[in-house]
């Protein structure tokens, strides 16, 4: 027997309101080609998982009183994610996040907690919200020069850790920065510390964007715990796609031990940064990686990574000054007009601009992009 509560419904003018609302979106989501989500996903199949109040609250490695959760997903998908990491065997831990920015608060959470007088050294190219999770935690910090391409500068690095060599060091590292998608090379960092006889050390990974692909790259960014990381946070709703921001956080498994306690109250640990955790978005990540596995998010990777080419000749072509790091879905250009950021929804940052040409944009919206730039610059297009 229903009660009155699961009949209410919405009136008319309400519904009309979403109608409108959605026709919206749809027209919106067409233009989109500055931001790195991917949006050729259908996940209809998993709809009906809707009408339950999924919550993985707790550890997905421990069991709780409370059973209306998808731990189990969650725990594949993580696992997809470290095998793909080269994550230490039985000494990797990780969860699904709310994205990429609570994966960078984990992991710079472990180093503080790791290495309490430690201070953290990032770029100067490094996502917003580094800043403010570093003064969430209270953590001491130091902002590094980057080089032109956006990837940190290692000479200046090694400077500032030599000034502060009886300072423990913890690392940021950004595999894809914001702007231009350059990586840090993690084997370089090493070898400064390893140069400066520093043992007492932590390296976190933001790979948000390129870790979705980059260990099918060739050759293989120095990123992951082979080359280092202690840990990785990577988000799921951009190369993988999902209409939810979500995310994997990976972590060595003994600096997990260091901040995990039992919770009476849901008989389980708490390791995690947030209490109820989303219950549907593993459900979202496993859909995805078991429909498309290893071999279809190379075949996108070699799609989106072809189309970036022919983005940067076309623009090239017009008289435009575009060019992208090497194996970057980011093709970066001077700044263009308002009307022209407006309309295509592009990213910019003092003078420049990007497109990310992700799995689900097509060579038909690149050739229009060039054009509409073409013609605001007065340039015959050759598109």
């Amino acid at each position: 027997m229903s009660t009155c509560f699961s009949e209410a419904t919405l009136s008319d003018r309400d519904m009309a309101r979403l109608d409108a609302l959605y026709e919206q979106l749809c027209l919106a989501n067409a233009d989109s080609i500055g931001y790195p989500g991917a949006k050729d996903f259908s996940y209809v199949d998993l709809a009906s998982f809707l009408t339950l109040p999924l919550n993985n609250i707790g550890d997905p490695f421990s069991k709780s009183t409370y059973r209306v959760d998808t731990r189990e997903i969650e725990r594949e998908v993580v696992s997809f994610f470290a095998d793909l990491t080269n994550a230490p065997k039985g000494d990797w831990w990780g969860y699904v996040t709310n994205g990429g920015t609570e994966g960078n608060l984990y992991g710079l959470y472990l180093a503080r907690e790791l290495l309490p007088k430690g201070m953290v050294y990032f770029s100067e190219d490094s996502h917003y919200s580094v800043s403010k999770n570093l003064h969430v935690l209270g953590m001491r910090h130091v902002m590094i020069r980057s080089q032109a391409n956006g990837e940190i500068d290692y000479d200046d690095l090694r400077e500032a850790i030599s000034i502060h060599r009886d300072v423990p060091p913890i690392i940021f590292a950004n595999i894809g920065t914001t702007m231009t998608e350059a990586r840090d090379d993690l084997a370089k960092i090493n070898a400064i510390l390893d140069h400066l006889a520093i043992r007492n050390r932590y390296i976190h990974a933001d790979a948000a964007l390129c870790g979705g692909y980059a260990a099918f790259l060739d050759p293989k960014p120095n990123y992951d715990f082979a080359d280092g990381a202690d840990s990785i946070s990577i988000s799921g709703h951009k190369f993988i796609g999902a209409p939810i921001p979500c995310g994997i956080a990976l972590a060595r498994k003994a600096h997990v031990s260091r901040v995990a306690r039992a919770i009476d109250y849901i008989g389980s640990l708490d390791t995690t940064i947030s209490g109820s955790r989303s219950g549907f978005t593993p459900l979202l990540l496993w859909y995805r990686i078991r429909s498309l596995g290893k071999r279809g998010l190379r075949a996108r990777l070699q799609y989106s990574l072809s189309l970036a080419e022919y983005t940067q000749r076309q623009l090239q072509s017009i008289g435009i000054k575009a060019w992208r790091n090497p194996n970057a879905l980011t093709v970066v250009f001077p700044r263009p007009s308002e009307r022209v950021k407006q309309r295509w929804q592009l990213a910019t940052n003092d003078e420049i601009a990007h497109v990310i040409v992700m799995p689900n944009v097509t060579r038909e919206q690149i050739d229009n992009f060039v054009a509409d730039i073409a013609k605001e610059s007065s340039i015959p297009c050759n598109a």
